[in-house]
């Protein structure tokens, strides 16, 4: 499926202006408009006026975490048949020419807790875009002829991802690091799964999770926000209410990783080493105080000149190391990944593993750092919205993941995290937590090296 390109203009620069680094959260719900139906559908509305374009997205709270070893990638796969027949439009293909009529650059993707659908277009085309979301979304008609066309085109995404070294060695972890619980974060799912998937599955996922108090429904661009509601109204307001899939089938705990596990992946990737440690990390509901330090946590650790890079890469130990945590609802993944040498595998390993001790120690981390990272946090965040199209789809994820208070709220509780706030994150979700570490390496380095899994859970630290 396509990829939307076109930029619309700038809101970023108008919050930054309009109120400080500590209370964005005013004016981000001044400018974003929200009204839930009766059905209980959420309406978003950002108006910028810039360029005469409109994004129009549904975010659905479905993806790989409801999944089963059985239906390990219908989410999508379901996504791929979005953009087909339905009752409107009933023919292959008719679907696709009413999209062209309107002018839209149209796309749809699938994540671990978020499956999302949108549309771009002259904003003269407001009203036609969402009655065509919106009989895509109520009434698929999942012929089996487009069904087996879709079901090539996640295979041949799935065959283009395993010739990818760094997919064989992130799937690796995961399976670890996730344990029973993988099926509910692998969104490209399984092959085997994929090629016998009917129709009847396609239907099922649609009466249980397609529905409109499970909907989200974002308007940003050129848009009136008291019309995009009358339209919203107009057309899904009729849209039968269903049970709570979450209440009638809860999602399960995920069960913590026991212990340090290591996993060594051969791939023809030349002399390189690929060292990467994941450990489970917070969830955003469960503890959404520690997501917000550990978003500072991985940008103060990412700063050129912290002490954390000094070490590691103007040492020469490794050619570059990166942080990360990614947010998620049921428990997002903590990652250090970074490039070394042969030579020096043992040596960097061993580094990291002091580095990560030392980040406990009074001073590690001072305040004069922390708000310099957080005002870049701010600035990023903020220029994110810079097109209507990208903040459209940066809503719909928090809305998915995390509900929308979570994003309105983010820049201030970000900007009150301290040096105490990171020790204390990294206390209860890294320093001595069990973890899973990853090797990529070619056959030919490993045998070199002698490289075992239990060289890898010994946890040496620098001399």
């Amino acid at each position: 499926m396509r990829r939307t390109g076109l930029a619309l203009a700038a809101l970023a620069p108008l919050l930054l202006a309009a109120a400080p680094a500590q209370g964005q959260r005013a004016e981000l719900e001044r400018r974003i408009q929200r009204r839930t139906l009766q059905n209980g559908l959420e309406v978003i509305v950002v108006e910028n006026r810039g360029v005469p374009l409109v994004t129009i997205e549904a975010n659905v709270r479905n993806g790989s975490f409801v999944q089963t070893a059985e239906t390990t990638g219908l989410a999508h796969l379901y996504e791929h048949m979005f953009f087909a027949a339905n009752s409107t439009y009933p023919r292959a293909g008719d679907y696709l020419a009413r999209l062209s009529e309107l002018g839209a650059d149209y796309n749809g993707t699938t994540s671990e807790e978020r499956v999302n659908y949108y549309l771009t277009l002259p904003s003269d085309s407001l009203e036609g875009g969402l009655r065509v979301l919106g009989t895509a979304l109520r009434s698929p008609a999942f012929r089996t002829d487009e069904l087996e066309r879709e079901r090539q085109v996640v295979i041949g995404e799935y065959d283009r991802n395993e010739s990818d070294p760094f997919y064989h060695l992130s799937t690796a972890m995961g399976r670890v690091l996730w344990g029973n619980a993988w099926d509910r974060k692998n969104a490209l799912g399984e092959r085997a799964v994929i090629l016998r998937a009917s129709p009847t599955q396609m239907r099922e996922i649609q009466r249980k999770y397609y529905v409109p108090n499970n909907t989200a429904v974002i308007v940003t661009g050129d848009v009136a926000p008291e019309r995009a509601f009358a339209l919203a109204e107009e057309v899904f307001g009729d849209w039968p209410r269903s049970e709570n899939p979450f209440e009638t089938d809860p999602i399960p705990p995920i069960a913590p990783l026991a212990r340090d596990t290591a996993v060594i992946v051969e791939q023809p990737i030349g002399n390189a080493v690929v060292l990467m440690l994941q450990w489970q990390g917070p969830g955003a509901r469960s503890d959404v105080a520690a997501t917000y330090a550990a978003d500072v946590f991985s940008d103060a650790m990412n700063q050129p000149g912290s002490r954390f890079q000094r070490r590691l890469v103007e040492s020469g130990l490794f050619q570059g190391v990166h942080v990360n945590y990614y947010t998620l609802n049921q428990v997002g993944p903590i990652t250090v990944s970074g490039q070394t040498s042969p030579g020096k595998l043992k040596a960097a390993l061993a580094a990291l593993e002091t580095e990560l001790a030392r980040v406990l120690e009074p001073g590690y981390f001072t305040q004069e750092e922390l708000d310099a990272v957080k005002r870049q946090r701010v600035v990023g965040t903020l220029m994110g919205l810079e097109r209507a199209s990208g903040f459209a789809h940066q809503l719909g994820f928090w809305w998915s993941v995390t509900g929308l208070d979570y994003f309105l709220g983010y820049v201030d509780a970000m900007a009150a995290q301290s040096p105490d706030d990171l020790r204390a994150y990294a206390r209860r979700y890294i320093v001595g937590k069990p973890r899973v570490t990853g090797v990529l390496l070619s056959p030919e380095v490993r045998r070199g090296l002698g490289l075992t899994t239990s060289d890898l859970t010994t946890r040496e630290v620098a001399p």
